[in-house]
């Protein structure tokens, strides 16, 4: 009687089937635990005649090797196949997911575009390798001035016999300013349309990397050149970009300087927003703060750019975008912009 249920419990051992562990635990104990088939199968081997035993004992080993084995395989069977289902991706960034931002840069360099595209500036750009021609000679650099010194500038190859041959890392984004103006008039030095532009971009210097100085940095320019062109067009400009950047109250100062490019020049210096132009340490106590650098184009670059001088003139502003930034934002060092440190860029979320 015993050996004939042992029989049958074993063709149903070999026969089982699960799709999924939840049903292999079920199998398990349904055989296997203390009150399965296979333990209640022990217990009535105390009732088998001694002759028996021994056949007996056999054959329950026998069925619980066969249930045990067929139970692990069925396991092991149920995990490969949850392996294959699983569309786990191990190298997606783990929840949450932290939010970018744009770097503070960007943001400022943003606001400016916006800030004198409603004043109809449109956009320039330009190559970052340039030749001599467009950096320096165009912009009516003399041929000994420093700036076209190695100390300054980085060249990638040089020409002794023909500066305007140079190629180099541009050191300011008034090159585009000249390729807008070549690309821009007749023949005979005419116009084919009023030029106003301003041209954003990467430029870089050659000097020691410091909290306030940088080899690479970001620039913006602007130019306008038109028929009665003057310097209270340039003003006014200037007036309204300082209102809207730093607030209605502010009041610039515009004071005398030196550009190869441009005459008159000038320097643009707003009134400190701190203090309200009443002198603070972050003005050094004069209640103004420089900015930007202006003038009037001058006739020698208009004419060097096939321009004619006589009928047209312009003005011309570049400011740096580092600058514009520690002032809105009072980034203290430089090397902070390009340090990628996440926790700095986390501080202009709400910004960008």
């Amino acid at each position: 009687m015993i050996l004939d249920k042992i029989s049958q419990l074993l063709i149903e051992v070999e026969g089982l089937t699960a799709n999924n562990a939840e049903e292999v635990e079920q199998l398990r104990l349904k055989y296997l635990s203390k009150r399965g088939e296979i333990t209640a199968l022990m217990q009535d081997f105390r009732n088998v005649a001694a002759e028996q035993k021994k056949e007996v004992g056999m054959k329950i080993n026998q069925l619980k090797q066969a249930a045990t084995d067929r139970i692990n395989q069925l396991r092991e069977q149920c995990q490969a196949d949850e392996g294959n289902n699983d569309t786990t991706d191990l190298t997606r960034t783990p929840y949450p997911i932290r939010l970018g931002t744009r770097h503070p840069l960007t943001i400022v360099t943003n606001e400016i575009i916006d800030i004198f595209s409603r004043m109809g500036f449109v956009l320039a750009d330009g190559p970052e390798v340039e030749d001599d021609l467009h950096v320096f000679t165009k912009m009516n650099f003399a041929a000994d001035h420093p700036a076209r010194d190695m100390q300054d500038t980085f060249f990638v190859s040089q020409h002794p016999d023909d500066v305007t041959n140079n190629i180099l890392l541009r050191s300011h984004t008034s090159s585009v300013q000249a390729r807008v103006m070549e690309q821009m008039h007749t023949e005979d030095g005419k116009l084919t349309a009023p030029i106003r532009v301003i041209c954003p971009g990467r430029v870089y210097r050659n000097e020691a990397i410091t909290a306030r100085a940088q080899a690479d940095l970001h620039q913006v320019e602007g130019l306008y050149i038109d028929k009665n062109v003057s310097f209270t067009d340039l003003k006014q400009v200037l007036l309204s970009f300082a209102q809207e950047m730093f607030g209605p109250d502010t009041k610039i100062r515009l004071r005398p300087s030196y550009f190869p490019f441009t005459e008159p020049s000038a320097e643009m210096d707003i009134s400190c927003f701190i203090c309200g132009g009443e002198g603070c340490g972050f003005c050094k106590h004069t209640g103004w703060v420089e900015i930007l650098g202006c003038g009037m184009v001058d006739p020698n670059v208009l004419e060097q750019c096939g321009i004619d001088s006589k009928e047209y003139s312009g003005y011309a502003f570049g400011m740096g975008v580092e600058r514009i930034t520690n002032l809105k934002y009072r980034v203290s060092d430089l090397r902070m912009f390009s340090e990628n440190d996440v926790r700095f860029l986390q501080e202009f979320q709400s910004a960008g």
